[in-house]
């Protein structure tokens, strides 16, 4: 269920929602702030997933005889394409 929550933007906050109110991608505040928090969602998410595959890699252990320079060249090569 929505509740009502009352928060402090600052002038720099108001001035993009109202911004983007009058351009008429946006009807409502509400709408502009629920839009900017699923974008801080879908942030974290990522993050989160970007986290885990570093500690799986971590896991992994170390490759010896590794080239980057020659693995960058073999990814550029495959998506080229």
């Amino acid at each position: 269920m929505a509740k009502n929550t009352s928060v402090t933007l600052g002038e720099h906050f108001e001035q993009i929602i109202e911004q983007s109110i009058e351009s008429g991608r946006y009807a409502s505040a509400s709408e502009v702030i629920r839009e900017g928090l699923r974008l801080v969602d879908e942030r974290e998410q990522k993050i989160k997933i970007l986290k885990e595959a570093i500690e799986a890699g971590e896991r992994s252990g170390y490759v010896k005889n590794f080239d980057p320079l020659e693995h960058l060249d073999k990814l550029n090569k495959k998506f080229k394409k």
